[in-house]
């Protein structure tokens, strides 16, 4: 039988069900290609409502809610919805936006045809088998943080867990078939909906317990799970994904599995920064909680040195003061290095009273000082702290530190929802280039540690040059450097101080729409500025790897890079539970067997 056969079998039998001509329909396209709309393939109106039935009405058409503004930019209307794209809690709560807007010259935010809102497990399994019997495209977004855009595609089924936002913590949590095998521990289970801002609320300030998760509030749990993630505590508690005790997942058979170190345990592992979107929907996950700390602090300041020499004796000198004061569990965040000569401090702490920490950074302002015709204090290093529990409550920083956050001011907001006001500048931004890079500890040797400074002085000259110490665990306790080698993430951030990025940003801006169109002749003089700033510093660190969540676009060597030594054993997770490839992201693992946009599968 060959394809004519079905496409004349499926206009010539109006008689079978509604089943069976949809079945007949996806025969008739080319063997592994998804269908879009239009194809002979694609699901009929009776189909759709089917589904829609299933999940109990909840699916829906989508459409851009920049139709709008295509059609009349000026309108009042248009602008509104501009100023909403810098609420990260308003383009959270629709279905047809991403948190990032696009990458100019890679993707650009386009809303799936369709989409499950699903408010549980069996709402996902209905749409993984809806999609694998029509063979489409699928798309899972719950927070949709996503640089590369993983949690959008045109002409695709998106599964959005968004509603799937329950907290339930637990005293004493032993993973499920684990009885007597693992040792019951102080957990928190989270719907794979749910936002760390709301995760911090009810387990930090409700709950006095810590889990380590996002610094951003607005950031997707299991999303930053299957990445890997990365908090501001990272050096004392690890990668969250480290901490994850047991998911719940649907597979693309349709099977609702719960996985553990005792049930699935490859798939277990795969989900510990192997990436999202690419081995089931996940809709549940169960982390361990610590102990909360009495207080969580930060320094911050900035200096601007006078002269290229004097930056470049600065920088030394803070690299230094980093690697014999900093490099250690209680410290977290970043340095910042400007291309006006200036650097900023912007780093956290936790585990140390606030006169402890202050006198850390003595030696820093003592040596500032000392050189006044060489270094302009622009704001003097100072050092804050606040009750551990109140580090998310909303409320309280109203009242102590309302010029560092943000509230969703819109009418019934819940009292968590609350964005960092640093956060604010990439709330829909666009990209114009990322990269990141682990750099490995040896860079911190006395013999290495000038080449180090003189790298990021070079690099400061170009563009933005930032050190992310807490997305590196060199300086982490040991328990914790065991905890991340059992997990998929690339080796190399277990050695790593630190990792780079060095990246840029516009404001929202889409193809089309008068008055807010991308500026592609400065997007590519930034991303030229960008690869030039890193090559500065990977000329010290060759074949360092990067972090798939906060990582180029256009990474060619990407499974060395995201995964290491790792990445064989991922992709054999993947031909296990995904053999044919239902679940597809940029730079996903088994990627590459697909055309870039996931609907025709190569060779």
């Amino acid at each position: 039988m060959d394809r004519r056969f079905f496409v004349r079998g499926a206009a010539a039998l109006p008689l079978v069900s509604p089943h069976v001509r949809d079945l007949l329909r996806a025969a008739a396209v080319e063997p592994w290609t998804r269908v879009r709309p239009g194809d002979p393939g694609w699901p009929t109106a009776d189909a759709w409502a089917a589904l829609g039935r299933q999940v109990a009405g909840r699916l829906r058409k989508l459409d851009s809610p920049l139709a709008a503004c295509r059609a009349s930019p000026d309108a009042v209307a248009c602008t509104d919805l501009f100023d909403h794209l810098k609420n990260p809690w308003f383009i959270g709560d629709d279905p047809a936006l991403t948190q990032t807007s696009g990458w100019i010259g890679a993707w650009a935010s386009i809303p799936s045809a369709w989409v499950v809102a699903a408010e549980n497990p069996s709402d996902v399994v209905a749409a993984v088998n809806f999609a694998r019997t029509h063979r489409l495209r699928v798309v899972v977004k719950g927070g949709g943080h996503s640089y590369k855009g993983t949690s959008c595609s045109a002409d695709s089924l998106l599964i959005w867990t968004r509603a799937m936002d329950q907290v339930e913590m637990h005293d004493a949590f032993v993973p499920k078939d684990c009885a007597g095998k693992v040792l019951p521990a102080p957990a928190v289970s989270v719907g794979s909906g749910a936002v760390w801002g709301q995760v911090y609320y009810r387990v930090g300030t409700g709950g006095n317990r810590y889990v380590q998760g996002g610094g951003c509030t607005t950031v997707g749990v299991a999303g930053l799970i299957q990445s890997g993630g990365f908090g501001s505590f990272s050096k004392n508690y690890g990668t969250a994904c480290a901490a994850l005790l047991e998911a719940e997942i649907v597979t693309a058979d349709g099977k609702l599995r719960v996985v553990n170190a005792c049930s699935d345990p490859e798939l277990f592992w795969a989900l510990k920064g192997g990436g999202g979107g690419t081995f089931g929907v996940v809709t549940r996950v169960t982390l361990r909680t610590r102990e909360l700390p009495e207080l969580f602090g930060a320094a911050l300041g900035s200096v601007r040195a006078t002269s290229d020499a004097a930056y470049a004796r600065l920088i030394a000198w803070t690299m230094r003061f980093y690697r014999d004061h900093l490099c250690n569990p209680h410290w977290g965040e970043q340095l910042i290095f400007k291309p006006g000569n200036e650097l900023d401090v912007s780093m956290l702490f936790q585990g140390l009273t606030r006169d402890a920490a202050d006198r850390t950074w003595q030696s820093f302002r003592d040596f500032v000082a000392a050189s006044p015709g060489d270094f302009e204090v622009k704001n003097p290093v100072v050092t804050l702290g606040i009750p551990a529990n109140h580090l998310w409550d909303a409320d309280f920083l109203q009242k102590v530190a309302p010029q560092a956050i943000i509230r969703d001011d819109r009418p019934g907001a819940p009292p968590h929802r609350f964005f960092w006001a640093g956060d604010r500048g990439q709330a829909g931004d666009v990209v114009t280039g990322y990269r990141s890079a682990w750099l490995p500890s040896a860079l911190l040797k006395e013999d290495r540690i000038d080449a180090l400074a003189a790298a990021i002085v070079a690099a400061a000259r170009i563009w933005d040059t930032a050190l992310h110490f807490n997305k590196g665990l060199f300086g982490a306790p040991e328990a914790e450097l065991a905890a991340a080698r059992d997990t998929a993430m690339n080796p190399g951030v277990i050695d790593a101080f630190a990792l780079l990025i060095i990246a840029g940003m516009e404001p929202p801006a889409f193809a089309g729409i008068a008055g807010h169109e991308p500026d592609l002749a400065q997007a590519k003089r930034q991303s030229e500025k960008i690869d030039r700033a890193t090559g500065q510093l990977l000329a010290l660190a060759p074949g360092a790897g990067s972090y798939l969540s906060e990582s180029d676009f256009f990474e060619k060597d990407w499974k060395r890079s995201f995964w290491g030594p790792n990445y064989p054993r991922l992709a054999a997770a993947k031909r296990k539970y995904d053999p044919d490839g239902l679940f597809f992201v940029h730079q996903g693992v088994g990627s590459d067997e697909w055309s870039p946009d996931g609907f025709r599968r190569l060779g």
